[in-house]
């Protein structure tokens, strides 16, 4: 499998799947088809994506599944070339004048996957899972929040949608 073919999972794309589409109750076979493509790698979870989920406070049934889970491709977000694009992605935010400090903030503080995922993809070619939507921020206006899409795209960093994923990955349900 080509490195663009692995998907990197942001935690939106596991939550929004269990209380909006499929209930882990009444949709069992998607569960089960997402646990095979994590198994056999087609699917890379972030340790901060997995620590999202299993918060204390959110003890559930996805926390229950993710633990249960062997994940075949688990990265570690500490790794050096991950904390070196991590530092570039910070850098490419503090100077673009379309964003505030508080976005930078924000994204600085080391529990929020969402730049960890970008700089991880940007190392190992993976493309990023998320239904975050693409904004177009302006200097006029500097965000206060930035956005995976987004950002993603100045570091060369394909973002598709659950669905699109599942179709790439023949997820029938």
């Amino acid at each position: 499998m080509e490195k663009r073919d692995i998907f990197l999972i942001d935690t939106n794309s596991l939550i929004t799947p269990k209380v909006v589409y499929y209930p882990m109750d009444l949709a069992p076979t998607f569960w089960g088809l997402m646990t095979e493509k994590i198994e056999d790698g087609s699917i890379a979870i972030l340790d901060l994506v997995k620590k999202e989920i299993l918060k204390p406070e959110r003890k559930d049934d996805l926390a229950n599944w993710v633990i249960k889970l062997n994940i075949k491709n688990y990265i570690h977000h500490r790794e050096p070339e991950i904390v070196f694009k991590y530092a570039e992605v910070l850098q490419y935010i503090q100077d673009d004048p379309c964003y505030s400090e508080r976005a930078l903030r924000a994204w600085s503080e080391e529990s929020i996957a969402d730049p960890w995922l970008i700089a991880t993809a940007a190392v190992y070619g993976l493309t990023i899972v998320t239904f975050e939507k693409h904004i177009k921020p302006n200097a006029l206006n500097p965000s206060s929040f930035a956005k995976i899409p987004t950002i993603a795209e100045k570091f060369d960093v394909k973002i598709v949608n659950l669905f699109q994923m599942m179709r790439k990955l023949d997820i029938r349900l």
